[in-house]
């Protein structure tokens, strides 16, 4: 095996704005085209099978995934190895002696996990909605979708690596594959196979979110060595339980959040599994724009707190907080106006009828009111993993928030159906939100809170504004075609609040414009 081109050194300054920038526009343009193949997946997966029980039953087999993603791509692999190639890097330690300590060992607990998920597919699907009216259905997904642990992990660990490299278009790509994968088998098995194809993309979605990254790390990273030469510096102990464990805890907690909606919403109608899922899909666009942001700048934080540089630490943060709320602000706002029009367009075709829009525009607007809570959490959890060390406060925030959820969602589940349980998510993760704010005030990269403070303010005044115009062009547009209407509404909304936000003298307007 040739040797990698960067193996312990460091790469070209990081710091340096046009860098990020550029990195950040790259990251954002491959993902939000993986993204567009997400909303083609969806727009598919609600016309071949529309929303009932056959999709209800693959959506309870998608926890899986979706859980294996939180926890290994966007937890474990993210918030531990990024700091850890970030401090081998900046250290000048051998990056590739880091893989060969650890790389085996998470591909083995993959491994076991993975097969541990299939074999207890019953139970789990008991678990996660006892009130299913097909769980045969949803044990043989759930049985086929269990590859994805093994596949996401491995792929965010490739992720990890590269990212700490400032190589970000292999690991943005990764959604590109993994959806690709997805519409691709529901697309020629749909016949043969119905929603079980929509299961089989997954796992061949997980699997190409693998291969896509392989030549990049080799080249950049490097795999395990046949033999170890030496002991890994530093890495004693990386991935041991002590260590492992607040991540885990922290990223279960948040995944869980949606074992509860599917949980209670097993007990709804069916098809209400549905709308929820087709809700916060559509929701969470704006918070995945946001955190891609947040995704480039982390081996920058992680640098800086690794090197004892505290003050570009927290001016990063800031910076990341403030981008994230201006974004996820601008997104709310038009979700919760033209959710309808938006529905009709994407949705709204073969075995999804107006009912299913109706009930899914509803859905969104409620979520639309949590999505700043969701981004915060993303954003805030950052530093607190950043440099290495082991922290429960993130998992006790995010326990607290989970717990207002659930019971929220369960007291309120009978009275106001669906809602609730949406309504519930909100209150949850914002709790969460306020609660890590509240604990980076005790740590070396506090944040000002003033700063932050006004940027919401701002932000939500101009989001306001935003919607106040959507409404009236709405109206103004209420016999025109719902295509239309998402799009000039979308155009007025940006308008509005890009202008507002510059008047209220919003920096990141001012550098959009001039810089």
């Amino acid at each position: 095996m040739t040797a990698p081109t960067t193996r312990g050194t460091a790469p070209p300054a990081e710091g340096a704005r046009p860098a990020l920038a550029t990195a950040a526009i790259l990251t954002v343009a491959i993902t939000i085209s993986g993204s567009l193949l997400g909303l083609l997946r969806d727009v598919l997966l609600a016309r071949w099978f529309g929303a009932g029980p056959d999709t209800d039953a693959f959506l309870v087999s998608w926890t899986v995934p979706e859980t294996a993603f939180c926890l290994v791509v966007e937890g474990a692999m993210s918030l531990l190895m990024v700091p850890l190639f970030s401090q081998a890097i900046a250290r000048q330690r051998s990056v590739r002696d880091l893989v060969t300590a650890t790389m085996p060992r998470v591909v083995v607990t993959l491994a076991v996990a993975s097969a541990a998920v299939a074999l207890g597919a019953p139970l789990l699907v008991r678990l996660i909605a006892p009130g299913l009216d097909d769980p045969a259905l949803a044990i043989t997904c759930t049985r086929i979708t269990a590859f994805t642990v093994l596949a996401f992990g491995i792929a965010g660990y490739l992720s990890a690596g590269l990212r700490a490299h400032h190589v970000f278009a292999a690991p943005a790509a990764i959604h590109v594959a993994y959806n690709a994968g997805i519409v691709a088998l529901m697309w020629t098995m749909r016949g043969r196979l119905g929603v079980v194809s929509a299961a089989a993309g997954v796992a061949a979605g997980g699997l190409l979110m693998v291969l896509v990254q392989v030549p990049g790390f080799r080249r950049h990273v490097g795999f395990p060595a046949l033999r170890r030469h030496g002991r890994a510096t530093g890495t004693s102990g990386t991935l041991a339980l002590g260590v492992l464990a607040p991540v885990v805890a922290y990223t279960v907690a948040r995944q869980a959040q949606v074992w509860v909606e599917r949980f209670l919403g097993s007990a709804l109608p069916a098809g209400t599994i549905s709308h929820l899922n087709y809700a916060q899909k559509l929701a969470q666009l704006p918070m995945l724009v946001a955190l891609l942001v947040c995704t480039v700048t982390f081996p920058t934080l992680a640098r800086a707190i690794a090197a004892g540089d505290l003050a570009h630490a927290r001016r990063r943060l800031e910076s990341d907080v403030r981008a994230a709320t201006l974004i996820v602000m601008l997104g709310a706002a038009y979700l919760f106006v033209f959710a309808p029009a938006v529905i009709q367009t994407l949705l709204q075709h073969g075995a999804f009828g107006p009912a299913d829009t109706a009930a899914t525009a509803a859905l969104v607007r409620v979520y639309a009111a949590g999505l700043l809570g969701h981004a915060l959490v993303g954003v805030l959890v950052r530093p607190f993993f950043a440099g290495g060390g082991r922290t429960w406060y993130p998992a006790l925030a995010m326990a607290i928030g989970l717990t207002v959820n659930l019971v929220g969602a369960t007291l309120a589940v009978s009275t106001f159906g669906v809602t609730a349980i949406t309504a519930a998510n909100g209150a949850g993760v914002t709790t969460t939100a306020v609660l890590l704010l509240v604990g980076l005030r005790r740590r070396a990269a506090a944040i000002g809170m003033a700063a932050v403070a006004a940027v919401l303010a701002r932000a939500a005044a101009a989001a306001l504004a935003a919607a106040a115009a959507g409404c009236l062009a709405g109206r103004l547009m209420s016999d025109l075609d719902s295509t239309v209407v998402s799009v000039v509404g979308g155009v007025v909304v940006l308008a509005t609040f890009t202008t507002v936000a510059r008047l209220l003298g919003v920096e990141e307007m001012r550098f959009r414009r001039g810089r």
